[in-house]
């Protein structure tokens, strides 16, 4: 009887670490304002990103794949809590002080992989506000933070690049702080004595096209002022060497056990400053020389994975938070050297915009023991990622809080060629988008961003675009199509009016 029990509880164990070893790690690589004809296998052809184009080469590459909306911060909000950012007040781009946006006590993506048994952790870019109401307590702990909501560990930037504070936080503290030189942050008014942009524009070793002038940081003009920190401020040049390596270290921490990294990359946002190693490579300037790192630090994940025997059974989603923009605040040359370069390839628009090219991002997701290798023109949203890892892993959610988010996973293995009824996306103004057709609501919004040289889909006329035989949105059908018309304006209401 004894021999048995021993047998029977060998086996029961067997079975559970067969069924631990079965749960794919699973890493989101989120790139920053990367475009549609911005990476090689997506068809650009003068910029290379080799390793980019290994991830499609093994897994499905989609053609017809969204964010929510053409800016960061939104659709980072969407992406990890499957609700649509225009339904919560205040999450347009947050400033570099913005509290937490995303608060205990609801469902989140991480959240859903820490139940289902999963280290999880997020590297990079953060963009969705820390700490309570009023702002982030720089100099002590930093709470509510990614640890709160369902990352187990968190090494990120507040906000962007562009915007102060100019530091990383680790966990819940601002690495390597000196505590006699207290961080102060504003982005209301000037504080401090630091030297700004709009002031001393000869300290500048990148001058600014339009904002940009405030607190200047290693030779960069800044959005916002900050004052103190200064053992703690990061060096622009070795940001992507540091995150990676801390993406790369986290993997190599769980290797053993199923894992969920949120890899959320600082490039290609402006400040574009890249490596020594990959300035000047990329003949296109630092826009392209950062277009070049990003691949390589994909790269890198894909070595680590490799060299540790996880490849076959580790999920990759890659994308980026919104379509691309050349000239977004500093005289970096990106417009000078584009060289024939088209960032949104064959779509109209660009980051800010309603026009495709601020939401249609490259979007692969490679899982070799699972996924076939293929191209998928399935209709998809990054806000389904949400409920499809829920069903991957067994794990409910709150749909009250996550009302949005949809299980699409047979669409994500590739094996689901339709995907989504409907996406909508927001971008000054609500576009939905369902089968060929396309409708952009009016708006009296600005037409041109002539910052950016971006055109923004605004228009006060209703728009109505067939994008099987207009994918470049030139061609307004609303007036000769009344019915397909009212039948978009409607659904947008009923998705609009949802919860009410």
């Amino acid at each position: 009887m004894r021999k048995f029990i021993w047998s029977f509880a060998l086996f029961c164990l067997s079975l559970l670490a067969h069924g631990q070893a079965s749960k794919p790690n699973v890493i989101i690589i989120y790139a920053d304002d990367l475009g549609y004809g911005d990476v090689s296998c997506y068809g650009a052809k003068k910029v290379a990103t080799p390793n980019i184009d290994r991830l499609a080469k093994k897994g499905v590459r989609f053609t017809n794949a969204h964010t929510t909306a053409a800016t960061c911060t939104p659709s980072r909000y969407s992406l990890l809590t499957g609700e649509y950012a225009w339904r919560k007040p205040g999450t347009g781009v947050a400033t570099g002080d913005a509290a937490a946006l995303i608060l205990p006590g609801r469902s989140t993506l991480p959240l859903v992989f820490q139940q289902a048994g999963y280290q999880t952790g997020v590297v990079g870019k953060w963009h969705l506000g820390l700490g309570p109401q009023g702002g982030p307590d720089w100099n002590g702990e930093v709470k509510p933070s990614p640890l709160d909501i369902g990352f187990h560990e968190s090494f990120i930037m507040a906000a962007t690049g562009d915007r102060v504070p100019c530091v990383y936080v680790d966990n819940r503290r601002v690495v390597n702080l000196d505590p006699n030189d207290p961080i102060k942050v504003s982005f209301k008014e000037p504080i401090g004595n630091e030297p700004t942009g709009r002031a001393h524009p000869e300290l500048l070793k990148m001058k600014h096209s339009h904002g940009h002038d405030f607190t200047i940081i290693n030779g960069i003009g800044r959005i916002g002022y900050m004052t103190g920190g200064k053992s703690a401020r990061w060096k622009d040049e070795d940001m992507a060497d540091i995150f990676t390596q801390k993406a790369v270290s986290f993997i190599e921490n769980h290797a053993k056990q199923p894992f969920f990294l949120y890899f959320a990359t600082q490039d290609i946002h402006v400040p574009r400053v890249p490596h020594e190693r990959f300035a000047g490579k990329s003949g296109m300037g630092p826009r392209g020389d950062v277009i070049l790192q990003l691949d390589w630090a994909v790269g890198k994940v894909l070595e680590t994975l490799d060299r540790l025997g996880l490849s076959q059974n580790t999920m990759i989603v890659f994308s980026s938070d919104n379509g691309p923009v050349v000239d977004d605040g500093y005289q970096d040359q990106a417009v000078e050297l584009l060289n024939g370069h088209t960032p949104a390839g064959p779509l109209r628009g660009g980051k800010y915009s309603a026009f495709d090219a601020g939401t249609r991002v490259p979007f692969i997701v490679s899982w070799p023991q699972k996924i076939k290798a293929g191209v998928s023109s399935a209709l998809v949203s990054q806000i389904d990622l949400l409920a499809s890892f829920a069903s991957l892993t067994g794990q409910t959610f709150d749909a009250t809080t996550a009302p949005d988010t949809r299980n699409y996973l047979p669409a994500l293995l590739g094996k689901d060629k339709k995907g989504r009824d409907h996406v909508i996306e927001h971008a000054g103004t609500f576009s939905v988008i369902q089968g060929d057709w396309k409708y952009i609501a009016p708006s009296k919004g600005a037409k041109m961003s002539v910052e950016t040289n971006t055109e923004l889909g605004n228009d006060t006329k209703p728009q109505l675009y067939n994008l099987k035989a207009d994918l470049g949105e030139k061609n307004n059908l609303a007036e000769t199509n009344p019915a397909k018309l009212k039948e978009l304006e409607e659904l947008l209401k009923s998705v609009k009016e949802l919860n009410k």
